[in-house]
Order: C-alpha cells, then structure tokens, then sequence
C-alpha cells in the first residue's frame, strides 16, 4: 500500500515529532527569536531620529505632488540606513493615504537586481503588483528578460504616466548596481522627469562605500546626489539600547546575565559600530544557550558566538571570492601544505603562474596578485608583514592563523579548482617546484 505524505501513519508522525521533541520542549531563553534577525523592523529606531528627520524633510514635498530632492546616503554596514529609510518610506505612503496623494515606494537590492533592464522590469513589477485599479494600458507586465531595453523603458514611462502621483525610487547597494553596470541606470531615471507629465520620479540611493562616486559621470553625479546623508557608525552605549529594545521581546524574563548585552555591544563597537553584526552576536549566543539546555545566557555562550560567527563569516567571504583570488589562495594553502608556513609574495606569484594555465585563466602581472594578496589580508584570510632583505629590498611576508581546514575545504570544493587534481598530487607538484 503507498501512503501518500498527508496520509502518514500514526506512529511514523509522532516518530518524526519525536526527533525534534525534546527540542521543542526544553526552550528556556527564547521568546521570539525572529526580533533579532536583520530583517525585523522595530516601531522605534533607537539613535536614529535625527536622520530620519532629515529624510522625512527631503521627502515630504511628495506629499504636495512635488518632486522631492535625489538623496545618496552612505554608512558602514548596520548602521541603520536600510531600516530608517524603510520606516519613513512606509510613513510617507499613510500619510499620502490620508492626505489624497499618490505616493509609492519602491526599493530594490542591487546587490541582486545589478542590470539596467531588471531595475526597469522589477520597478514596474512592483507597481502593478501594488496598484490593483491600475488601467488597462498600464497592466502590460515587463518580461524579465526579451525585450529591447528601450522599450522596456518606454513602457514603465507609460504604466508612470498612467498611474500618476509620485514615485520614490530606493537603489539599496547601489554600488554594486554602478560596478556592474555603469551608471546609465542612474543617467536614464535622473532624467525620467523629463518625460513625465502626471507622474514624478525620485531616487534614495543608499551605499556602504563612498568611493562608489568614482564611477559616475559628472552629470549622473550632480543630478543623483542632490542630498548627500551619513549616518555615524554606533557607539557601545547606542549598541546596548538597541540590544534593549529586541531583549524585552526577544528573550523571556530573566535569562540574560546582566554582563551579556555589555559584551555583545562592546565586540560590535570594535567592529565600526555594526548594529547587525551585535543582533547576531546576542542571538547565536541565546541559540547556543538554548542548544546547551542552560537556563541562562552568560558571557561563556557570548564567547562561543563571536568565535562561531567570525568562522562562519569567513567561510562565506572566501566562498564567493572571485576565481583568481581562490587560485592565489590556492597557491598559498599548497605552500602551507608542503610545510612552509610562512612564505613571501613571490613564491606565491610562483605557484600562480603555474596554475592559471591549467585553468585556462589570463596569467595576471605580480602587481595584481600583490593586489589580491592585500585584499585577501584585508579580510581576515591571512596576516602579512613587510620585511626588510637588506640590499634585496622588502618583501611581503604572509601566513595563516588558523581554520585553515575549513579554508581548504571550501577552496577545493569550487569544481574549477577541483577539476585541476587537488591535494596530494598539487602538493608533491609543488615541492618539485622548490628543490
């Protein structure tokens, strides 16, 4: 007899329930763990009221049927950029309810949607999907791909035009959507205006990295950053209000030791005031607790938490490294691997240029691989040091400090490096390269 999924035997679901019981049953620490995740929004943004006022003002002509200012925004990660410019976009489409105006806020991720043509289709995605009493002319949907990206730009001109009001357009990483693509995104929508006649276009772009600039034409530049916003960094005192505030909701009554959101808000002051990265400090510190069957967080599970996310981190940051860095750390791992533990950029370069070929990879100058070395100490994969060699000049010395397992295990798990004949073989390869 085949038992479809619905239709389990009685025994095998309190078999299933059965794995997960008793970790159902002994939650001591959580309330809502969901508060202390990056994509909750508070009510109240802690330490972040005078920005909000600024762009509640430079968005508030909206609400008159006015085109308000462009705005650029820049900040460290999680200092609150994304959340506040969410809360007051949410309040100013209740207040265009209540006030009779047409304002709509649209904000996309550029990290994901990095194209001219997907910022286009996903803009007008957004609006049919919000504007149900939309016309006929303009509920023709945009493909995600196919179409000439005119025409794509005609056609959310016309669904504008059609729908009136204003539009507030959020370009969330706008860096990344300027790297990629260059700035004709931003050319064509700071130029929208012209072609409009019922309907207004405004942009928030909203960017980690202030050099981002470097990128736009002079043109693009003095019409996108109208207003220019940067939000500070925290402080551990502004860090511990915010734990605060998702404490009360997050934990139940009485789990946290006094000392654990102190701890949690000065590691994060250290790393440029990162609200994000103190949210995740306290949750994984409760999740260990919780998995330690303990009935209170203590300064031990906050320990734990730092050392586990800073791994994880970099795990990730090394999974997403473009090919050639992976090849230079490759590089690097098979020198470690043959028991040379600290080594200098030209060995490094050395080992490189073998291996780019067997990749059918361009060899790139030292220079760049220097560059890459920089980079790759820059977040945390490797330590360096400059020494001097007397009359042979300096040279950049380098090595790893630890998880260099892991690093290994994700380094070799990219099919490009694996399809080469990895470890052993690339070790002993590599010592006949040095004797």
């Amino acid at each position: 007899m085949i038992i479809s999924q619905g239709e389990r035997m009685p025994q095998e679901q309190n078999a299933s329930v059965g794995l997960f019981k008793k970790y159902l049953e002994t939650n001591k620490i959580f309330k809502n763990r969901e508060v202390l995740r990056h994509s909750y929004r508070p009510q109240i943004l802690p330490h972040r009221r005078p920005q909000i006022d600024q762009v509640a003002a430079i968005l508030a002509p909206a609400l008159r049927n006015e085109t308000p200012s462009n705005i650029l925004i820049y900040g460290k990660t999680g200092t609150g950029k994304t959340a506040s410019v969410r809360y007051v976009g949410s309040e100013l489409e209740n207040a265009g309810i209540h006030m009779g105006t047409i304002c709509r806020v649209v904000h996309l991720n550029c990290e994901v949607i990095d194209t001219q043509y997907r910022v286009l289709a996903q803009i007008s995605k957004t609006l049919l999907g919000e504007d149900e009493t939309a016309s006929d002319k303009a509920r023709i949907h945009i493909p995600m791909t196919g179409w000439p990206t005119d025409q794509v730009y005609q056609e959310l001109k016309n669904q504008l035009e059609a729908m009136g009001g204003v539009l507030i357009i959020v370009l969330d990483e706008i860096d990344k959507l300027v790297k990629k693509s260059g700035d004709e995104t931003l050319y064509n929508l700071s130029r929208i205006n012209s072609d409009l006649k019922k309907s207004k276009v405004s942009m928030i772009g909203i960017s980690n990295d202030l050099s981002f600039k470097d990128f736009l034409d002079p043109r693009v530049l003095s019409s996108l950053s109208e207003e220019e916003l940067v939000f500070p960094p925290y402080n551990a005192p502004q860090l511990c209000d915010i734990l605060r505030q998702r404490a009360e909701m997050a934990f139940l009554d009485g789990v946290l030791e006094e000392s654990v959101i102190p701890l949690c808000a000065a590691l994060a002051a250290q790393e440029h005031g990162d609200a994000r990265r103190a949210l995740d400090l306290l949750r994984v510190s409760g999740e260990i607790a919780d998995r330690d069957e303990s009935d209170r967080v203590s300064e031990r599970h906050v320990k734990s938490a730092q050392a586990k996310i800073e791994a994880d981190s970099m795990i990730e940051c090394i999974a997403t490294l473009p090919t050639q860095s992976k090849v230079v750390l490759y590089a690097m791992l098979l020198l470690d691997q043959m028991g040379q533990t600290i080594f200098t950029s030209g060995e490094v370069s050395r080992i490189y240029k073998e291996i780019a070929p067997a990749m059918e990879l361009d060899i790139l100058t030292h220079r760049r691989i220097t560059d890459l070395i920089s980079e790759l100490n820059m977040l945390g994969v490797i330590n360096t040091r400059v020494v001097s060699r007397g009359r042979y000049g300096r040279t950049k010395e380098m090595w790893f400090d630890t998880n260099i397992h892991k690093i290994w295990d994700v380094i070799t798990a990219d099919t490009r490096l694996s399809a080469q004949g990895l470890a052993d073989k690339d070790v002993q390869w590599c010592r006949s390269l040095f004797r």
